[in-house]
């Protein structure tokens, strides 16, 4: 597809990077302030828009490898890859995207493809594309005389539908920059020409479609840099004015688990538009309420089940497979726009120690509800332990009609953010993971880049320079964790000069075929201690935070019988060939943690030969530590995990306990009671 040029930078908002371009090796540590918008490789934010440091690349440029490319891998062969043949909100007799006055899939298709479509990118898989192509088509070919696109919803008196319409919006600014289909740009032009017509009391009125309207306004802002149309600036002031208030100091407009990890988000977008810093302020101060509240616990998530609830702030709450799946994408967005390693670090909190254990590691079934400390997971309602009523624990793949769909877009979406362009023409890697990268860099040049690690299961990680046509000067941009003291990075063998600390390090120089750099982010136990959840421990391994091993048993059940009362699948679906199952515990779980780190041991283990680690029977790493049972401590009458025991509760004697990965743990303990 062709490319598109970008304009400078304003003043005063980014700052010149003085990382020069000569042959040498220039390095030292940057705020992401100084990197210098000049590259014309790739599209960044037009005037009068605050342009950003690092951009994402095309869809296909990334080709994941090790354990992400086996999650990419499962997720096809797996439910998402699937789901088509299952879910009744995906059949295309009468689907709503494919039929006039259609009566389902309205909302389920774009939240399912949007995951789907970008597996199928980067896997090249045809079949995968052709399925793809149908519903994009089905997207394109909707758009009405007066540029509204998409289902009218028949539930809601004609009401136009903008909620599901701002997931399609995301699915075809994806297929563009995959195949630069210029129909995108017309459909969604005419559909914002629309949008800015359709009066303010009807717009983004709905409970759905006003807290998340700032996906709506990512989608302006994207047609706007690709076109430079005038009238998209009024459109994303007035999408603003009309979305939820999400820039409150002591409150949220609500506290839906999933609408919080999408829509806290809003006021830095919006920043973008008004340079107004109060904006960009109030998304870290969402992020921050939520979990000073509710997130005084491991995992990078907040305790809401459903909806957050006063007093409902134990461990043994959970969050929804769509929570995670959306805080991810919310962290990829922001770490691009802010260049802030706090969103680096949180997105692979969430995507290490939460979304594994939401699922089956095959992919083939997930739950709709996972907690930190979560000891059962049946097909009961454990309401009002839990919020909602129903059976939210069990792995099924019939159940949980948004996360069912949802859920697909988490792992491509994370491969797809491996390494970014940097708006002064340089790469970046702010998340770590095996794979192969194709991108333009200093005046145009194409380069691979070629990263190699285990990581987080091993602290080295290695990339080299390949592909290039002739020596070329460009930046590298690499996060340093702040877990990781000591960290070192050699440019072929040999120590960068400077000294390397938790943040951006940038290195510049002249790079030739075969220049390699190599990172050692050292990793040490280390323990993080919930003063508002009665002083609980959760203990770290670098960025993986571990859990007690609890043996599992898996116990097959009737899938249909045991879903949530509103789902629905296919008729001739085969619940055989897509089982459900509850997992109940075959060790102790109640355990008191001793937090002496210094009598830990750490035990690594061999690297498993199917590239997946996020399992008890292949993880690769395993904690000795002490602990002692507290009797007291067992399940409620709901048959949920209790609430953290106080402090003065009688402890057995101390005994050796093993902790491992908690997201490879489907049962897990990983905010400990005290020992003493």
């Amino acid at each position: 597809m062709k490319k598109k040029s970008i304009l400078v930078c304003l003043s005063g908002i980014l700052t010149l990077c003085s990382c020069g371009g000569q042959s040498g090796t220039e390095a030292r540590m940057i705020s992401p302030n100084e990197i210098e918008c000049t590259s014309q490789n790739y599209l960044n934010n037009r005037a009068p828009l605050v342009q950003q440091p690092f951009m994402k690349l095309p869809p296909s440029a990334i080709t994941p490898r090790g354990w992400i490319g086996k999650q990419v891998a499962l997720m096809k062969d797996g439910l998402a890859g699937n789901l088509g043949e299952i879910s009744a909100w995906l059949d295309k007799n009468d689907n709503a995207w494919l039929v006039n006055g259609g009566s389902h899939g309205w909302e389920e298709v774009p939240y399912w493809l949007r995951g789907y479509s970008n597996m199928a990118y980067i896997l090249s898989d045809s079949k995968m594309l052709d399925e793809t192509k149908i519903w994009i088509e089905a997207i394109l070919s909707s758009a009405q005389e007066d540029g509204y696109f998409g289902p009218i919803n028949a539930e809601a008196d004609g009401r136009r539908e903008l909620w599901a319409n701002m997931l399609a919006l995301q699915i075809l600014q994806d297929y563009y920059m995959y195949s630069g289909d210029e129909r995108v740009i017309s459909v969604m032009k005419g559909y914002f020409r629309w949008q800015l017509a359709y009066p303010d009391d009807r717009l983004l009125r709905s409970y759905w479609e006003n807290s998340r309207g700032g996906d709506n306004l990512l989608s302006v802002i994207w047609l706007y840099n690709q076109t430079g149309d005038e009238f998209l600036l009024d459109l994303m002031h007035k999408i603003h004015r009309c979305t939820a208030n999400w820039h409150q100091d002591t409150n949220l407009p609500n506290w839906h688990n999933v609408n919080v990890a999408e829509c806290f988000r809003e006021p830095a977008e919006y920043f973008l538009v008004s340079k107004d810093s109060a904006m960009l302020k109030a998304t870290y101060n969402n992020f921050n309420l939520i979990r000073r509240i509710y997130g005084q616990v491991p995992g990078g998530m907040f305790g809401s089940d459903e909806n957050c609830r006063l007093g409902y702030v134990d461990p043994r709450q959970a969050t929804e497979t769509c929570g995670f799946v959306e805080q991810m994408l919310s962290d990829e967005i922001l770490m691009a726009q802010t260049g802030d390693i706090k969103w680096m670090e949180n997105l692979e909190d969430v995507a290490f120690n939460s979304l594994p254990a939401a699922m089956t590691d095959n992919m083939r079934a997930l739950r709709y509800l996972t907690s930190p400390n979560m000891v059962l997971a049946d097909s009961k309602n454990h309401a009002p332990s839990v919020q909602n009523g129903g059976p939210f624990l069990c792995m099924n793949p019939f159940s949980s009609r948004c996360c069912q769909h949802n859920h697909a877009m988490g792992w491509p979406y994370y491969a797809q953010n491996l390494v970014l362009a940097s708006a002064d023409g340089g790469a970046a890697l702010l998340i770590y993971g095996d794979c192969k990268t194709t991108l333009l860099v200093g005046d145009r040049k194409e380069v691979t880049l070629n990263e190699e690690t285990h990581y987080p299961f091993d602290e080295h990680i290695s990339v080299t320079v390949n592909d290039l046509q002739e020596e070329t000067a460009f930046p590298l941009y690499l996060r340093i964790p702040t877990w990781a003291k000591d960290a070192s990075v050699k440019v072929n063998g040999k120590k960068v000069g400077c000294k390397v600390e938790s943040g951006l390090l940038c290195i510049n120089r002249t790079w030739t075929n075969k220049d390699k750099v190599e990172l050692c982010f050292p990793m040490q136990l280390s323990m993080r201690q919930w003063s508002l959840n009665k002083n609980s421990q959760s203990i770290n391994y670098g960025p993986l935070s571990l859990s007690l091993e609890i043996q599992e048993r898996y116990e097959l059940v009737d899938s249909k019988a045991n879903a949530i009362g509103d789902s629905h699948w296919q008729e001739n679906a085969d619940a055989s060939k897509w089982p459900t199952y509850e997992i109940y515990p075959e060790t102790p779980w109640n355990y008191a943690l001793d937090g002496n780190l210094n009598g830990m041991q750490v035990i690594k283990g061999e690297w498993p030969e199917d590239d997946m680690p996020f399992n008890l029977k292949n993880v690769p790493l395993h904690i000795k530590a002490q602990g002692a049972r507290i009797p007291s401590w067992g399940l409620d009458q709901t048959g949920t995990c209790q609430v953290l025991p106080e402090s003065d509760e009688p402890r057995a004697e101390t005994e050796e306990i093993t902790l491992v990965p908690m997201g490879a743990a489907r049962l897990r303990i990983a905010s400990f009671p005290p020992l003493k």
